[in-house]
């Protein structure tokens, strides 16, 4: 199976090469993090299986936000930290898109005008949910996450929106929702789409003075899509998670890589079927980097009520929407118990995978209680056969830094209310 690595490390320098300063270095950064990931360059520990002493050896991975590999256990994180912010209203999903004139000029000034774009989709849709022909809302909240590759890798910017249906009103102590006739939009898609454009010239003007920006036509219509979260806003949380902490491409998406070129495999949305592509190495190597953010910058932000700066107010309008309590169950009558609670109560196996079936630990009563297998000394890298010659490495870790584990935040309840 090849991987993303293997395409980085065969073809890698090359481009370097060809390319010379002209390549960004956050992708000279990605291509050495990501060739690095779990080799021995970044060292590694030994791990002992209590069950069956077996020792294995467990490298240590990078943690660039390119990588396929990392990222999961922090997309895990992300989604439970935002759930913990979701007010129980309604929830709208919206995405603005730049037209085509300006993709190029936006990715050669992504740290300018991506944010241009992020801060100019908010403001025009706050703007038209202050009118009190709409809404009436002094002050919205919106969590935003950028989005730049298509299915085939190509750059296509946009933003996603999820943005709950009501906003604080203009006495900052009342919420203020939606008239019923309008669930299925929360403004004109035609009046944000207008109003969008001109937040974003304007602030790409601001912050680029000396560039000169491609005419766009004035018949020319800005994509604007808005629609209801039916599902609820876990369904959306879910879909952009799937954005925060991945890369364009996965490990699993690249089926080979021969003199043909590069070979992966993507889902057309116009059918949903799955097809290849083929591409040359050059060119592969070249829209997944494009992707790649610079370094410091925020692919996720919050705006308005979901802005830490509002946090207070934010744990205030969950306790004030927050539905009334069920009544309790009369006595008598039975409780029926959720399935997946007997299900997650049964004991995880601490097998190994390398563990004889007869030691395996089975979930039964007689196994013993699960336990994290405990660390041996340091592997010294030095000694182990390098996968990657052609860049730079890490200089080896000469210690084994324990994981950092970042404790849940428990808020505490606003001034004036009672448990």
């Amino acid at each position: 199976m090849v991987s993303l690595a293997d395409v980085l490390r065969r073809h890698g320098p090359d481009y370097l090469h060809r390319h010379g300063d002209a390549v960004l270095p956050s992708h000279v950064r990605a291509i050495r993090d990501i060739t690095q990931c779990r080799t021995p360059d970044l060292g590694g520990q030994l791990v002992r299986c209590i069950e069956c002493s077996a020792e294995h050896l467990a490298y240590h991975s990078c943690r660039n936000r390119a990588c396929p590999r990392c990222g999961h256990g922090a997309t895990e994180e992300w989604l439970a930290q935002q759930r913990q912010l979701l007010l129980p209203v309604r929830y709208f999903h919206v995405v603005f898109t730049l037209p085509d004139e300006l993709r190029r000029v936006v990715r050669s000034h992504q740290q300018a005008l991506l944010s241009a774009l992020m801060q100019a989709a908010f403001e025009s849709l706050a703007r038209l949910c202050k009118d009190p022909h709409y809404l009436g809302a002094a002050t919205i909240g919106a969590l935003a996450v950028l989005h730049t590759w298509t299915r085939t890798g190509e750059w296509h910017p946009h933003v996603h929106l999820l943005v709950p249906a009501g906003g604080l009103a203009p006495d900052g102590v009342s919420w203020v929702t939606p008239p019923k006739r309008r669930r299925k939009y929360l403004v004109p898609v035609k009046a944000l789409s207008v109003g969008f454009r001109g937040s974003f010239l304007r602030l790409a003007r601001a912050r680029l003075p000396e560039e000169t920006l491609p005419e766009v036509p004035d018949e020319k219509h800005w994509v604007v899509f808005a629609k209801p979260a039916v599902q609820g806003a876990d369904k959306v949380l879910d879909y952009l998670g799937r954005y925060v902490h991945r890369t364009a491409l996965s490990d699993k998406a690249i089926l080979a890589d021969d003199h043909h070129g590069v070979t992966f495999s993507y889902r057309r949305s116009q059918d949903g079927q799955r097809r290849t592509m083929t591409l040359p190495p050059a060119e592969f190597l070249r829209r997944f980097l494009q992707h790649v953010p610079p370094k410091g910058f925020h692919r996720v932000r919050t705006f308005g009520l979901l802005h830490p700066a509002h946090r207070e107010t934010l744990h205030r309008l969950q306790l004030l929407l927050a539905p009334a309590p069920a009544a309790e169950q009369p006595p008598g009558r039975p409780v029926r118990r959720d399935s997946a609670r007997s299900a997650a109560a049964a004991p995880e196996s601490t097998s190994c995978g390398a563990c004889p079936p007869s030691s395996a630990s089975n979930g039964s009563p007689s196994s013993p209680t699960p336990r994290r297998p405990w660390p041996a000394p340091h592997l010294e890298p030095s000694s182990l056969p390098r996968p990657f010659e052609g860049l730079t490495p890490r200089p080896p870790l000469s210690t084994v830094l324990p994981h950092r584990r970042t404790a849940a935040r428990v808020h505490p309840a606003p001034k004036g209310t009672t448990n």
